[in-house]
């Protein structure tokens, strides 16, 4: 259902043939990315891979394309995720870092946990 536009999930949900998805607040939408790299597996210099794996700002545009959060929301989550690098004393785009040779799977996951709590704790 996704690939069909967006008019047409629309007029399908009007008939309650569809439902489209609730965008969600940050740390919600923080907490589907995480699932997504896990269910797709993650990647580096391609927002998504031939093979459908996805980096960190892949897994977002994927949400936000589907639904699954806006662009004022997305942003708020980018916000979170840049102050959990900068606590680990990182100062570089979320993007830019999850390309780096050394970030491994386990950091994405680390920082992207720490986003989610920081976003829990401002109540997003």
């Amino acid at each position: 259902m996704r690939l069909l536009p967006r008019a047409v999930r629309d007029s399908l949900e009007a008939l309650g043939w569809w439902q489209n998805p609730i965008p969600q607040k940050p740390s919600t939408h923080l907490a589907q990315v995480l699932a997504a790299l896990d269910k797709y597996g993650r990647c580096k210099s391609l927002d998504i891979s031939p093979t459908g794996r996805m980096c960190i700002r892949g897994a977002q545009t994927m949400l936000q394309r589907a639904g699954h959060v806006t662009p004022h929301d997305r942003s708020r989550a980018v916000h979170y995720l840049q102050l959990s690098l900068h606590e680990v004393g990182v100062d570089m785009p979320f993007f830019a870092w999850n390309d780096l040779p050394s970030t491994t799977d386990t950091h994405v996951r680390q920082r992207i946990q720490r986003a989610i709590h920081l976003a829990h704790t401002n109540g997003e």
